[in-house]
């Protein structure tokens, strides 16, 4: 019985380490130094090459390194019946919370345009920012969204949550379901994207949704790159119905060198470290989730695969 670790993202040592604190005689394997694929039960993985997870004939359980599962499910050749579980860990949301916070506040009281002031010598006040009169408007209300919002609140700002369900969440004015979509973008001052990725929210932030955003509006996408049309937030920001955005996911990553984001004025990017899987944290749940499997138990955190989260 072993666990196989893929990634090309994560650091196998430190997850070997935490792993083996946790669980006696544990049997960790490196792709692509699997030892027999018979002897295969558990697999930890990030963004494992499509086909590769079939070839395991005994796979118990998949287990992703993060929260997202949507690259385990592009996987045509996904082994059919085999659980997925993502991690659910409280350091990650509070990791997200903290760049969502930064990217808000960036844009609600104006860093970039008093760092080109400093730059050129420039001592003037641009106006009062009011977060109470501030609305940030977050799509995705699950244990990531749900964190930021209530965050963003405490701060001062009005927060908007909106969901496939309907949610309740103090300090927080919910919507949910196509109804309450084009109320909820209307409103949003500040969009953050925090969904996950599926076949329903695939391009979601696209030309027909930001054109609903107040005039204004700012963007910030730290959930995937498959969430926005690239082409049409960079339209909307030439026109200047948005006044930019603040990038950590991209459709393309790393993100190509000749891509338009990197020297755009009006566009901050990131290399996707909003919120990174810290193994110190996430580790007793990967544990855990292993022992279940050796006592046949349930495991914790699984995805619907219909749903595809």
């Amino acid at each position: 019985m072993a666990l196989l670790f893929i990634s090309n993202m994560d650091e196998p040592e430190a997850w070997r380490r935490e792993l083996a604190a946790r669980i006696d005689g544990l049997d960790f394997r490196l792709w692509p130094e699997t030892g027999p694929v018979e002897e295969i039960d558990f697999a930890l993985v990030w963004k494992p090459k499509p086909g590769l997870l079939a070839g395991f004939p005994r796979l118990k359980l998949i287990q992703s390194l993060g929260m997202g599962v949507d690259h385990i499910f592009e996987d045509p050749e996904l082994p059919a019946g085999v659980p997925v579980a993502r991690i659910v860990d409280p350091d990650m949301a509070s990791q997200m919370s903290a760049w969502v916070l930064l990217e808000v506040l960036r844009h609600h009281r104006m860093a970039d345009a008093y760092a080109a002031q400093q730059r050129d010598h420039v001592w003037r006040m641009r106006g009062l920012p009011d977060a109470s009169q501030t609305t940030v408007g977050i799509m995705g209300l699950g244990v990531l969204g749900a964190d930021a919002a209530r965050k963003l609140a405490h701060v001062g700002f009005r927060v908007t949550g909106w969901s496939r369900s309907a949610k309740s969440i103090e300090g927080v004015t919910c919507f949910h379901g196509g109804l309450g979509f084009v109320e909820f973008l209307a409103g949003a001052d500040i969009l953050v994207c925090l969904l996950p990725l599926t076949a329903e929210t695939e391009a979601i932030i696209n030309a027909e949704t930001l054109a609903v955003l107040p005039e204004g509006a700012f963007v910030i996408n730290c959930a995937r790159g498959g969430h926005l049309v690239e082409e049409d937030l960079l339209a909307a920001i030439e026109r200047g119905h948005v006044a930019g955005a603040a990038l950590d996911v991209f459709r393309s990553e790393p993100l190509p060198d000749d891509h338009p984001f990197w020297d755009h004025p009006k566009i901050r990017v990131y290399p996707h470290v909003a919120a990174i899987t810290n193994p110190r944290t996430a580790a007793d749940q990967v544990a855990d989730n292993y022992r279940r499997m050796v006592a046949g138990q349930p495991f914790l955190n699984l995805v619907d695969p219909a749903r595809g989260y």
